[in-house]
């Protein structure tokens, strides 16, 4: 049976994977199948990274956002749960942001938050 052909040419493909290969180490970058083993994996590697690198970013926000609720008396969960009962609405990137950068701008929405759970109280 013969094989199904790509859209893109035998020596074509080869050179491409060769050429993706140039940084590793040894035969990984010389010898046909383990370049292209390496390759191949490197993809597949890059390919799920890129979805994790979001959740890994939310992540640290939310940890950032949680150490300054905590020097401000709050925990995570109840500070964004009174920023939404008080309206504001800033991301979690920008939150933790000015967590690090900001303090006393990180304070002010703290109190504004305590002050909203109250009152909803």
């Amino acid at each position: 049976m013969p094989r199904a052909r790509s859209n893109v040419p035998r020596h074509k493909r080869k050179k491409q994977i060769m050429k993706a290969a140039r940084g590793a180490f040894g035969g990984r970058s010389k010898l046909w199948k383990a370049a292209k083993e390496t390759v191949q994996k490197g993809w597949i590697y890059a390919y799920r990274d890129r979805k994790n690198k979001k959740r890994e970013f939310r992540k640290l926000w939310i940890i950032r956002i949680n150490a300054g609720a905590h020097q401000n008396g709050l925990n995570y969960n109840t500070l964004m749960n009174g920023l939404r009962v008080a309206g504001i609405e800033v991301d979690r990137k920008i939150l933790s942001d000015i967590a690090i950068q900001d303090p006393s701008a990180f304070t002010e929405l703290v109190e504004k938050a305590k002050k909203a759970l109250v009152a909803a109280a």
